[in-house]
């Protein structure tokens, strides 16, 4: 009813940049926030960065300063820019959105996750 799908990911080296790409589509009246959470080998998922419907954003401390979350409605996409990318950013980044369906419904989705590998 309500899918996500990550695109963006890959292998780049310390210091280099990737942009990663999530696109919704499905029975959607709205989003609301839409998140980006990340979870490297043996170790548990955490929360990169959130936006909410009115472009709120906020970062874990990690990222501040070199990542940045963006959406466009229009386009029911959300993007994470990651600049200035350290060994210890790599990791498998999920999306994860809260949605009204066409049905009036909340719907709390994820998508299938993309690998990021920081590495020379």
């Amino acid at each position: 009813q309500v899918q996500l799908v990550e695109s963006g990911g890959g292998l780049v080296q310390p210091g280099g940049s990737l942009k990663l790409s999530c696109a919704a589509s499905g029975r959607i009246r709205n989003i609301n926030a839409m998140r980006w959470y990340r979870q490297a080998p043996g170790k548990q998922r955490e929360l990169v960065a959130a936006v909410t419907g009115g472009g709120t954003t906020n970062y874990a401390d990690s990222v501040k300063g070199r990542f940045t979350i963006s959406r466009d409605n229009a386009k029911n996409t959300v993007y994470l820019q990651m600049n200035s990318l350290k060994p210890e950013d790599t990791a498998v980044y999920y999306c994860n959105a809260d949605f009204t369906t066409t049905w009036g419904t909340r719907v709390d989705s994820w998508g299938q996750g993309t690998q990021v590998t920081v590495s020379s």
